[in-house]
């Protein structure tokens, strides 16, 4: 199975947005479009559909961020509730230990890290200001075992 394609919902309805033109670029966000296109508490879903503007500790410059999912969800309690959900392996979420051997992919992964946490401040702060809440789902989020 590839780990990039298209995805055709079941439920198009559901889909805010193209739904002829949902793309996964992992397996993990393909089982979250399975789960949030067949789960009946799941009322409206989205795939990069949103996009919010981020600084980059990096360049200093102004970028787009596409936070994999948005989801309004009727909960357990019959409330509402829309996310902004990011999907990302546990160890992109947690920073680098320091390293006396600067390698290259020691670099990468510390840039990684930081430009991660201000795409994810961004979206705290934009769900904050717009009643939705930001989660990141890792492998334990998402019952996969390694």
């Amino acid at each position: 199975m590839s780990y990039k394609g298209r995805y055709q919902p079941n439920n198009p309805l559901k889909y805010k947005g193209n739904f002829r033109n949902i793309i996964y670029r992992s397996l993990w966000e393909l089982k979250f479009m399975k789960y949030c296109d067949s789960n009946q508490n799941i009322l409206e879903w989205g795939s990069e559909e949103v996009f919010l503007p981020y600084r980059s500790p990096l360049d200093n410059k102004i970028h787009r961020y596409f936070p994999d999912f948005y989801i309004k969800v009727k909960e357990n309690t019959g409330k509402i509730k829309k996310y902004i959900i990011e999907v990302k392996p546990k160890k992109q979420c947690i920073e680098p230990k320091p390293q006396k051997k600067k390698t290259k992919g020691y670099i990468y992964e510390v840039r990684e890290y930081v430009k991660n946490q201000a795409k994810w401040k961004a979206a705290k702060n934009y769900c904050l200001d717009r009643g939705l809440e930001f989660k990141i789902l890792t492998e334990d989020e998402l019952g996969i075992t390694r």
